[in-house]
């Protein structure tokens, strides 16, 4: 197995947190926290409603990080590091759509659940997989 050396962990771990910081505005009463709230049928009265919200958090930020990696890698394979913001906003696009809201896509199929919950859900994947990948890139 190779080895990750050639790897910008440090731009890694800001593209994971930025991707995080983006859903900490994305799903806020600024943005899109009413509607998201209403089509996943919360009670946000309810004492269960913040239960576990450290191992959601925790959990999502380990999400974020292999998706993160996972651009660093294409990016490095396409020789895209250093490539500028254009490179990674391409690159964040095409995995945003491709991978993140494509695959949210076809389990709301499934799940029958509104269109409005798609967008908000898919769209936060792709901004979030742009930004990473604008961060990835743009560093050299």
């Amino acid at each position: 197995m190779e080895n990750f050396d050639y790897l910008n962990w440090l731009a890694i771990v800001v593209a994971a947190f930025a991707y995080f910081a983006l859903g900490a505005l994305w799903y806020s009463k600024i943005l899109f926290a009413k509607r998201w709230i209403a089509d996943l049928k919360i009670d946000v009265n309810s004492p269960d409603a913040k239960k576990g919200m450290g191992m959601m958090f925790g959990g999502s930020l380990v999400m974020m990080f292999v998706q993160c990696l996972a651009i660093a890698i294409i990016a490095n394979r396409l020789e895209l590091i250093g490539a500028g913001w254009m490179s990674g906003l391409k690159l964040g696009a095409l995995t945003g759509a491709c991978f993140c809201a494509a695959t949210v896509g076809v389990n709301y199929f499934y799940e029958k659940k509104p269109l409005s919950l798609f967008l908000i859900n898919a769209g936060y994947a792709v901004l979030g997989n742009i930004i990473a990948a604008i961060i990835i890139c743009s560093w050299a």
